[in-house]
């Protein structure tokens, strides 16, 4: 029923929101009456370039670099409860650097590292309002990743994170749920979807041929934070038009 994604009165928090499945989500609760505040980078809204695929119209909006445990901690939100936290934040770094420390250990701060930062800053807030939490990983955290070791391991980590925290936060009256998109045009996936070579390679591996959209992930996300999921516990939804069959 449409009033089971209706969110008014709800306040979510996604971290990652400022571009791509992130604040494509974003829009999404807002667009059905919640308030939202995102997490980002850059020093304000105003840095981010709408062909990007960034609209902050209606969010709230504060710059966090979640690499860095600190400023998680010392992150404030717009308003003083939360009943939905998503955690979309990511990052891949490519020519090889994941082989390396530091491009390994940037990759593992944002993609493992501040997920359970957040999960662990927002908890005692979710318990007061029998909230959800929904973590984006990837279909790359089922399979090999050739080139990307830590993108790799990282999204495994969060999938078996979601199924951790579903055991633990339960006992909260939280709900862990989290999604695991396939090959999505999002500015991160470029070097893919701008490539017609191994654009096609790719869409040859996907039944429905074709790439996913930002907004395909988001209607997963609101499904799971919904009360239309209110017995799916640690799940995480592979969204990624059948490339993993």
């Amino acid at each position: 029923m449409t009033s089971d994604l209706n969110f008014t009165g709800k306040r979510v928090l996604v971290v990652g929101g400022s571009s791509g499945i992130g604040n494509s989500t974003a829009q999404g609760f807002r667009n059905r009456g919640a308030k939202v505040a995102v997490w980002g980078t850059r020093a304000s809204a105003s840095d981010y370039d709408p062909s990007e695929g960034s609209d902050l119209t209606g969010l709230y909006y504060t710059q966090v670099d979640v690499a860095d445990p600190t400023a998680i901690e010392a992150a404030t939100l717009p308003f003083d409860t939360l009943d939905i936290l998503v955690q979309s934040q990511g990052i891949v770094a490519y020519k090889q650097a994941e082989f390396r420390r530091p491009g390994w250990d940037r990759v593992m701060a944002v993609n493992i590292d501040s997920v359970m930062d957040c999960c662990e800053k927002f908890r005692p807030w979710l318990k007061e309002s029998n909230g959800s939490i929904v973590i984006i990983s990837s279909v790359a955290g089922l399979r090999g990743t050739f080139g990307n070791p830590a993108y790799g391991a990282s999204k495994a980590g969060a999938v078996n994170l979601t199924k951790s925290l579903g055991q633990a936060y339960a006992r909260d009256g939280i709900r862990v749920n989290g999604v695991a998109p396939g090959l999505v045009e999002t500015k991160m996936t470029k070097v893919t979807t701008e490539n017609p070579d191994r654009l096609d390679g790719m869409l040859k591996a996907i039944p429905q041929r074709r790439t996913g959209h930002p907004e395909d992930i988001a209607g997963g996300v609101m499904f799971l934070a919904s009360p239309l999921a209110s017995f799916i516990c640690g799940h995480t939804l592979v969204i990624d038009g059948g490339m993993t069959l």
